[in-house]
């Protein structure tokens, strides 16, 4: 028995492919059905013009019997002639006014996709994001919506009026001789079948294209963040070769893709010249018989023209609709990906609890990224207010992932974390990290002004409450030396400041925005010795009457803790004050020594 080939698509996949590209098609239309104007105009300027096209054969065959027939008949044939250039000018403006509108409309249909792709973006777990590479997504928005553009607006421009064009000409050849007209409706099903045939085949390749595409985007973006790097590691060459491997993985589909698609116009064009060939024969015959006159065969033949060039349009942007829909899918499923749990409704923190003293509690967590993994079992912990809690621990034992759910970027599968005993899933979590102030190893400065990036935490703030956080935060000096201070334009992700700059620009935020609750997660890790000396003196000041959280490698920073929680694989061994935790020469007391062995960092 044969082996079933692994590129096989069976019935029940086909039947799924079919309802969701008809489930597309519904949302497309549904965007298009927002901009009812711009679609009535565009609908009836394309029927004026394919009405102006189709006149014009008629007044030409007229003119042609004026001339040949009855000998040049001046006046009919001057008034023909006005009546040509009537109806071309008419289409000409028509022609233009359609253009007009299918642009204004595809414009329109694309920003309200990326708007909502966008939107959604901000509306997604974390988990979503965590998970998926961020130049895919990227891809999705940009390179994908740009190419349902193209294949939205050829579809608008030249799919309508080629539909109406072939019904038109249809019922005129009918009218004017109805062998002729019966002879092109029985052969066209032929042209029909070859653009069907080529873009079922050519579909799947359109979309292993989409694919590599997104994947590209996605390498691309990786690279280049984390370009330093790369270039420390002399990565360059390796990495030039594993772009090599995506970028011929998307021209082998690309090439693929093209070539079945461009089989379409030269099949199509084959059946077109037979029917004009066959109406000109049988034309001629008709002709010869005094069947009708020749400006008779002259308008069969410019709609037997007519007719047939609608067909080579049509497969050519079936093909392009075809490649449009699946970007529009990706989109779609971007947009149609399950949101965090609405909470819709719920009240503040604050509107609950009074006034917020920053009382935390955990009861019994416990918490997995994947079923089959545990990570968090059966946590208990209870912090009072003002409390300094640091939490160490070697890489991967759960410290990122206990402030995670201390700020709802991951809700517990089990237990309850409290904040003033007010369970945090049942106030809108907008209010609960509101009453966080995080600084993370990981710093972000969006493109824009200094005063705005530290804005970022309080937007209302004066300049003088910017200046002062800034004092705080020992960043005043650094900024000042700037070309234009508080006005200096960052780059993207700052990248025109050092690592320790952006972590005290960062720092500046918590110290403007003064919230009940502290995280730091490694908040002093790239920030030299001497400077980090001043930071915890301010960041000390800051902590001051706040429960406060502290993730750190350096066990130097955390000796003035109340709480030290050590914690492996999601469980915390040891708790205790620093004296404590050394005098019971356990977890703690090993991590520390292995650090400052013999009185000086290891």
């Amino acid at each position: 028995m044969k082996k079933q080939s692994l590129t096989a698509v069976s019935p029940t996949q086909k039947s799924v492919a079919k309802k969701a590209d008809k489930g597309t098609l519904r949302r497309v239309l549904s965007y298009v059905g927002k901009y009812p104007f711009s679609l009535s105009f565009s609908i009836l300027f394309s029927a004026l013009t394919v009405l102006a096209s189709l006149l014009v054969p008629v007044y030409v065959g007229n003119a042609i019997d004026c001339i040949i027939e009855k000998g040049v008949l001046w006046q009919p044939l001057k008034a023909t002639l006005l009546k040509i250039l009537a109806l071309i000018a008419i289409g000409g403006v028509c022609q233009w006014l359609t253009s007009l509108c299918n642009n204004r409309l595809s414009s329109n249909v694309v920003r309200d996709l990326r708007r909502d792709a966008f939107y959604k973006i901000s509306k997604l777990p974390l988990s979503y994001v965590d998970v998926r590479p961020h130049g895919d997504i990227v891809s999705r928005i940009i390179a994908d919506a740009d190419q349902f553009s193209e294949g939205l607006l050829l579809g608008f421009t030249q799919f309508f009026t080629g539909v109406l064009t072939i019904l038109g000409t249809v019922a005129l050849m009918c009218v004017g001789n109805w062998k002729i007209g019966l002879m092109v409706v029985l052969i066209s099903p032929l042209s029909l079948f070859v653009a069907r045939f080529v873009a079922t085949r050519s579909s799947k390749y359109f979309k292993t294209q989409t694919r590599c595409r997104g994947n590209q985007t996605a390498f691309i973006e990786e690279r280049i963040s984390g370009l330093k790097t790369l270039q420390a590691f002399s990565q360059e060459d390796q990495t030039q070769r594993a772009f090599d491997e995506i970028n011929e993985d998307l021209e082998k589909s690309s090439m693929q893709a093209i070539f079945f698609s461009s089989l379409t116009n030269p099949s199509t064009r084959f059946v077109n010249n037979l029917i004009y060939a066959l109406v000109a024969l049988v034309g001629g015959l008709e002709v010869a018989l005094g069947g009708f006159t020749v400006g008779g065969l002259s308008k069969l033949l410019s709609y037997a023209n007519q007719y047939t060039k609608p067909f080579n349009e049509i497969s050519g942007v079936i093909t392009e609709l075809k490649s449009a829909f699946i970007c529009a899918s990706r989109i779609f499923n971007l947009i149609d990906a399950e949101e965090e749990a609405s909470d819709f409704g719920k009240p503040d923190l604050g509107e609950v609890a009074g006034e917020i003293a920053g009382e935390v509690t955990l009861d019994n967590v416990s918490f997995s990224y994947l079923p089959e993994k545990p990570l968090i079992e059966d946590l208990n912990l209870s912090i009072k207010r003002g409390q300094r809690v640091a939490i160490v621990g070697k890489t991967g034992s759960g410290k990122t992932t206990l402030i995670n759910l201390l700020m709802r970027f991951y809700d517990v599968c089990g237990g309850q974390v409290c904040v003033d005993g007010v369970d945090v899933r049942e106030i809108k979590r907008s209010s609960l990290r509101k009453n966080f102030g995080m600084v993370l190893q990981e710093t972000w400065l969006k493109s824009g002004t200094v005063r705005e990036n530290i804005r970022l935490a309080n937007p209302s703030a004066t300049d003088e409450e910017v200046i002062a956080a800034a004092k705080a935060a020992h960043a005043h000096g650094f900024i000042k030396r700037m070309e234009k201070g508080y006005d200096t334009l960052l780059s993207e992700d700052g990248g025109n400041l050092s690592e320790g700059q952006k972590q005290l620009l960062c720092i500046t935020r918590i110290m403007l925005m003064q919230p009940p609750m502290l995280i730091l997660d490694e908040a002093t890790s790239s920030i030299d010795t001497r400077t980090e000396l001043k930071i915890g003196d301010a960041l000390d000041t800051l902590m001051q009457g706040r429960t406060s959280f502290i993730v750190a490698h350096r066990l130097s920073t955390i000796v003035n803790a109340d709480c030290i929680l050590v914690i492996e694989q999601g469980k915390v061994v040891e708790r205790g004050s620093h004296q404590e935790l050394l005098q019971k020469n356990g977890a703690y007391a090993k991590l520390y020594q292995g650090q400052f062995e013999n009185g000086s960092l290891a």
